[in-house]
């Protein structure tokens, strides 16, 4: 079976000194460069290049190999409260299970090919011996990440008001008017202008009266 895997790739790896015969087991190590978009697209991932440490268990069963392994890195993105920089640490585990391609998920080898193509879009394949451990690794990181990461638990965020940051200014507040007072000062406002007016009408008629009398 020819395959589009290529081996150079640092989460392709392959099986073929691991054997078929179930039981087998092969431990391995690796640091690879993170991939584009492992992350929460933005709000917080490991950014691409940045080293993710890799522990794996490689065990032989009768349907294929089974991963277990470990991912450590770090993640980065911002406050959603108040926008400052976050570094988290992610070790997360994760297992799979890559099927032989020859063989149902009894481990029965298939005499002929199976009418399940609905059942295989679902499973993951051995490509001659090889399997891509990025789709796998992806979803592993993206679900031990915070979807609303915070810089710290008690972060108070920004003022609505003036967007200083709460943290950096203990006990910042704005005077507060009650919308309720405000609209009767204007009210009373409007109603001093209107006497003010009466009043200076009242004196330009006076005035006028008075020449009149003379």
């Amino acid at each position: 079976m020819s395959t589009h895997l290529d081996h150079r790739n640092p989460l392709v790896f392959d099986t073929h000194e691991l054997g078929r015969r179930p039981g087998a087991m092969q431990r391995l190590t690796r640091t690879i460069d993170a991939p584009r978009d492992f992350g929460v697209e933005g709000v917080i991932g490991v950014p691409e290049g940045d080293p993710v440490e890799l522990e794996l268990r490689l065990e032989s069963v009768m349907e294929g190999v089974l991963v277990t392994g470990t991912a450590r890195a770090l993640a980065k993105g911002e406050c959603v409260r108040c926008l400052e920089p976050v570094g988290l640490e992610v070790d997360t585990d994760f297992q799979e299970m890559f099927s032989y391609p020859d063989a149902d998920d009894r481990g029965r080898v298939k005499a002929e090919p199976a009418d399940d193509a609905e059942d295989d879009e679902d499973r993951l394949f051995l490509e001659d011996g090889l399997f891509d451990l990025e789709s796998v690794l992806r979803d592993a990181v993206v679900l031990a990440l915070p979807m609303q990461p915070v810089c710290q638990d008690d972060c108070e965020g920004l003022c609505s008001e003036c967007g200083v940051r709460l943290a950096d200014e203990p006990g910042h507040h704005h005077d507060a008017l009650d919308i309720r007072w405000a609209a009767l000062q204007g009210l009373a406002g409007s109603i001093q202008d209107g006497e003010k007016d009466e009043m200076s009408g009242a004196e330009a008629q006076a005035g006028v009266d008075e020449k009149q009398e003379k």
